[in-house]
């Protein structure tokens, strides 16, 4: 039997509604070609998945999250995928490797456009398998577009891979075996739904209750006779578009088995919605740094600054945390040592370099993109190491002002990894505080911290949601809307692509 001929193309951001910060070209790393195949680690030569298809990878963007994404960028990228489709199809399936929260300036649901297009270009009898993030969205638009969806199980992301593996998995399933070459006899059942819930990630974390029983309970509905593939997405947050909201896709070739599995997992989402904390003790910074620094308190303690969480969507150069940091009398009189990860702000690390490693320098630093909570924060201090040529921050500077450690990079950079921190010269294992730019601790950060609080920061991914101001949110969506007369329907909606139309059941 011929490989099937798969190609492979997307655009995947995270994208902040409420953060002044525009995604342009210089966010997106493009990937094609071969450096788009060497960069899914399991679809290297030899492997499995890689000899089971004439792979043609096209172009896939990915960007941190940041705001919205400028309307040109977008359409570029967009153009390039439908021209590749259409130079290099026909194709027997495609894998559609997207993230699920991209907003575009001007537009309500980028994905769903971007889904449609590439389905009408790769016309009615091409097998589209689609993989994202689990705070993505899932329009109505979007699934129409796919025959096979699916999202992380996990938050934070260890299983991002293993999703990505699943996708390609199931599709080539769907290829071959009692499915034969009839393209409708391929095409499962699609059962979807809305959960009128909408949490930020750091409610959301599998790591504890809700989350975890939910989560589990979805390879359980997968192991069912007749299903492919159960998934939940919680949604994302910090977008104010209708699409916004939780939402459950179960897909198999039994009608009935998806449908209720995917019913039930929506009913035990929508019933445990009141019960979503979040994932640390969440504070005013001010009271998280009191714990912080309270005799005895373990070290290092780490506090996040999650308002302005660059993984999450925030601008990255809100500077009110370090402002905060920097008349702390614990910190000014250098009695205690706290390390702040970071700002971004170009002109700031040209002032340190030029100045030199042990100089004394006076800077306004940060707020260039977002000055909302504070504007420019006064930093005079000493270069205590200045670093170059990391791929995601550029330069970076780290001044020291008393027992304050800040860090200031060329661009938006998250810090996750230990050794984000130990190339600069700094080891967080010595501080009494860490204070991050993150809302859950990833891995490496969640093993440092002795303690732990989530600050509840001023910014453009700000966990207060209801402070935001959203406008453009479905009716009814929790906890915008805390109506309990207001109960939704909660049933799914069972749908099929057959004979090149969506049928519904």
């Amino acid at each position: 039997m011929a490989w099937p001929r798969i190609g492979i193309a997307g655009i995947a951001i995270e994208s902040s509604t409420f953060s002044p910060h525009i995604s342009g070209d210089e966010a997106f790393t493009e990937r094609r070609g071969e450096e788009l195949m060497s960069y899914y680690g399991f679809m290297n030569p030899g492997d499995e998945l890689r000899e089971a298809a004439d792979w043609v990878p096209l172009v896939q963007a990915r960007s941190l999250p940041g705001g919205a994404v400028d309307p040109n960028t977008y359409a570029r990228l967009k153009t390039e995928i439908l021209e590749g489709i259409r130079t290099h199809g026909p194709f027997d399936a495609f894998w559609f490797d997207i993230h699920g929260a991209m907003s575009v300036v001007g537009m309500e649901d980028a994905e769903g456009d971007l889904g449609q297009a590439v389905r009408e270009a790769l016309g009615t009898d091409t097998f589209v398998s689609t993989s994202m993030d689990l705070h993505g969205n899932v329009s109505r638009e979007l699934l129409d577009a796919c025959d096979l969806i699916t999202c992380y199980r996990m938050a934070p992301h260890e299983d991002a891979w293993n999703t990505k593996q699943r996708a390609i998995h199931n599709m080539l399933e769907r290829l071959r075996g009692e499915h034969g070459s009839d393209i409708d006899a391929r095409r499962p059942y699609k059962a979807w739904l809305q959960v009128p819930v909408l949490l930020p990630g750091e409610k959301t974390s599998t790591r504890i209750e809700p989350a975890r029983t939910l989560y589990a309970a979805v390879p359980e509905v997968e192991a069912m006779d007749g299903v492919i593939d159960a998934s939940i997405w919680v949604g994302y947050a910090w977008a104010d578009e209708p699409r916004c909201q939780a939402a459950v896709v179960v897909t198999g070739d039994d009608a009935a088995a998806v449908k209720e599995g995917a019913e039930r997992l929506a009913r035990a989402y929508w019933d445990a919605r009141d019960e979503f904390v979040f994932v640390a003790d969440a504070l005013p910074l001010s009271e998280s740094l009191d714990a912080a620094l309270v005799v005895g308190a373990p070290r290092p303690y780490v506090v996040s600054d999650s308002g302005d969480n660059p993984t999450a969507g925030g601008a990255g150069d809100v500077s009110w945390t370090l402002g905060q940091l920097l008349v702390r009398p614990e910190f000014t009189d250098g009695s205690s040592t706290v390390v702040h990860a970071s700002i971004f702000d170009p002109e700031a690390v040209a002032a340190c370099v030029a100045a030199g490693v042990g100089e004394t320098v006076t800077l306004c630093v940060g707020a260039k993109v977002d000055a909302g909570p504070s504007g420019p924060v006064a930093l005079e201090g000493t270069v205590f190491s200045l670093t170059e040529g990391d791929k995601d921050a550029g330069t970076q500077a780290v001044i020291k002002a008393g027992g304050v450690h800040a860090i200031i990079t060329e661009r938006r950079k998250p810090f996750h990894h230990i050794h984000d921190f130990t190339m600069l010269g700094i080891d967080p294992h010595v501080f009494d505080v860490v204070c991050v730019k993150i809302g859950y601790l990833e891995p490496e950060l969640y093993e440092l911290a002795a303690g732990w609080k989530l600050g509840l920061t001023p910014g453009g991914v700000d966990q207060d949601l209801l402070r935001l101001g959203h406008k453009n949110l479905a009716l009814g969506v929790f906890p915008f809307t805390t109506d309990d007369s207001a109960e939704p329907e909660l049933t799914a909606i069972l749908s099929r692509v057959q004979a090149g139309t969506v049928e519904e059941y």
